[in-house]
């Protein structure tokens, strides 16, 4: 089990780290692949709202957290939900299934490796403090 959660990590980590710094010091070359109108107008509206910017700070932070191997569950926290918006935008907006499904997936296995982690949020009766 330790291989395979090492594995998800650094296959979930690795590329949020990577594309996340690539959007603030464009290091790789980008040619952006055609898109249907909706989702070319939905990328359009993110970076011109400068929301983009904000997404790519949390695939850094939350990246890099996976990563490392420290605090995992909050990387976690933060790069879950960008991991299933891609897989959204993959499968809603353009159509098929591609990187986001994949690493949604990979964050579903690293939250269930990492459950015990997240028993608090399920509490029926939660106390204060």
């Amino acid at each position: 089990m330790f291989w395979l959660v090492l594995v998800a990590r650094v296959s979930v980590g690795l590329p949020f780290l990577v594309f996340g710094l690539n959007y603030f010091v464009p290091f790789l070359p980008f040619t952006p692949p055609e898109y249907p109108e909706n989702a070319t107008r939905f990328l359009t509206a993110l970076a011109v709202s400068h929301y983009l910017a904000v997404v790519k700070g949390l695939e850094v932070v939350g990246g890099a957290l996976v990563l490392s191997g420290r605090l995992v569950p909050l990387g976690l926290v933060l790069v879950t939900p960008v991991a299933v918006n891609i897989a959204l935008f993959d499968v809603l907006l353009v159509g098929k299934p591609a990187l986001g499904v994949a690493l949604t997936a990979l964050c579903v296995l690293l939250l269930w490796a990492y459950r015990g982690h997240f028993a608090g949020v399920f509490a029926v009766k939660p106390t204060i403090g």
